[in-house]
């Protein structure tokens, strides 16, 4: 018979070992596992600006364009502020939102007013509360006399140190288009409008040099508080004819 006619002999089929399937299994999960890590990673960095960094540049920005932090570096404003206590003013103000009598502003000094100001910090600012607006007169008549404002005479002891005068000298001025006239709480030891009545702004602060107005305390920790206008102290103040 005729051998070449037979049917040659399959090979079997090549059988699956136990090491295959488990070298298989751990492609598998060395996979997994690297989906999962990256996964992780990004649920931690997308934690980390919402909790972290995007609170953080609120504050920056706010501290930019909204707020102000200053170190008051006289005692002209005692006792309503001392010396190397901290405030935060708004920079909404004199715009968007507008000044009002009786605000305590931040300012640039406008004329070397600071070497007239017994200074225990250094500062290239002032602060003093605004006493008279745009077209006001602003007049006292000196010792135990009250500052008056367009002919109305207001009660200043709200704010100013006790023990103090109003002003212990005359004086009488009508505040210029653009400017303001500012005065210190403590106006026995405030070199402020009434002393640089011959300067270059007639004692008046340029509304441009302003960086804000004080709002709030926050340092030091014991003397933590808001910061009033008392605008009641100008309510029956009329305005510049």
């Amino acid at each position: 018979m005729d051998s070449s006619n037979e049917p040659m002999p399959q090979s079997p089929a090549p059988m699956e070992t136990h090491g295959d399937r488990d070298a298989g299994a751990g492609n598998l999960g060395s996979a997994g596992t690297e989906q999962q890590l990256a996964s992780t990673r990004g649920t931690a960095i997308r934690d980390f600006f919402l909790w972290c960094a995007i609170p953080v540049a609120i504050v920056v920005l706010l501290r930019i364009f909204v707020f102000g932090m200053y170190v008051i570096p006289s005692r002209s404003m005692e006792n309503t502020i001392m010396p190397g206590d901290r405030v935060i003013t708004t920079k909404l103000s004199p715009r968007p939102v507008a000044l009002k009598r009786g605000d305590i502003v931040v300012f640039k000094d406008p004329s070397n007013w600071l070497a007239s100001e017994e200074t225990t910090y250094h500062s290239d600012y002032l602060i003093k509360r605004l006493i008279g607006m745009p077209g006001d007169t602003v007049e006292c008549e000196g010792a135990g006399q009250p500052v008056k404002i367009n002919g109305v005479a207001i009660d200043e002891s709200a704010y100013v140190k006790p023990g103090d005068q109003p002003s212990t000298f005359p004086f009488k001025v009508t505040v210029s288009e653009g400017h303001v006239f500012v005065m210190g709480d403590n106006r026995s030891n405030s070199a402020d409008s009434r002393f640089h009545l011959n300067d270059a702004q007639h004692g008046q602060v340029p509304i441009r040099d302003i960086a804000g107005v004080a709002f709030a305390r926050y340092w030091p920790l014991n003397r933590i508080s808001w910061l009033s206008n008392y605008s009641d102290v100008f309510a029956n103040v009329p305005d510049a004819g």
